[in-house]
């Protein structure tokens, strides 16, 4: 049987979740990242996309995130989200706002280093449009 560990999930707003887990998928910048007790310890970004939890009661939870961090100790893991909602409580058309927003904002970039970034986030948002819109 797997060991158990912490996992909090925390955003500007509140603490989404504190609890024993056996395993958690983060969306790490790098791709997908399986989070498991004993992890080396790791400090990684976060892109938008779907954190899987699976708690050690046996429940599984799915969250998105917008961004954001993880710190991943041997015992444990806090992933800082820049904003996270739980998977049926967010709204399509949350998604479209953010992308239109981020498509507005791109119009009047000058910089090259933040058009990158944010040409980045809206292809992240879109690919996360798509996943959760076929649940």
């Amino acid at each position: 049987m797997a060991d158990n560990f912490n996992f909090e999930l925390v955003s500007p707003e509140r603490l989404l979740l504190s609890e024993s887990v056996i395993d958690v998928v983060i969306p790490a910048s790098e791709g997908e990242m399986t989070v498991m007790a004993h992890h080396a310890p790791t400090m990684t970004t976060i892109k938008p996309g779907i954190v899987k939890v699976h708690a050690a009661s046996g429940k599984k939870q799915d969250y998105v995130v917008f961004g954001g961090f993880a710190d991943i100790l041997p015992t444990g893991c806090t992933l800082l989200a820049e904003s996270a909602i739980p998977v049926e409580d967010l709204r399509q058309d949350e998604l479209t706002r953010r992308i239109d927003a981020a498509k507005a904002e791109l119009e009047n970039v000058e910089h090259h280093e933040h058009k990158s970034r944010l040409e980045h986030f809206i292809m992240e948002m879109t690919r996360l449009r798509g996943a959760i819109g076929q649940d």
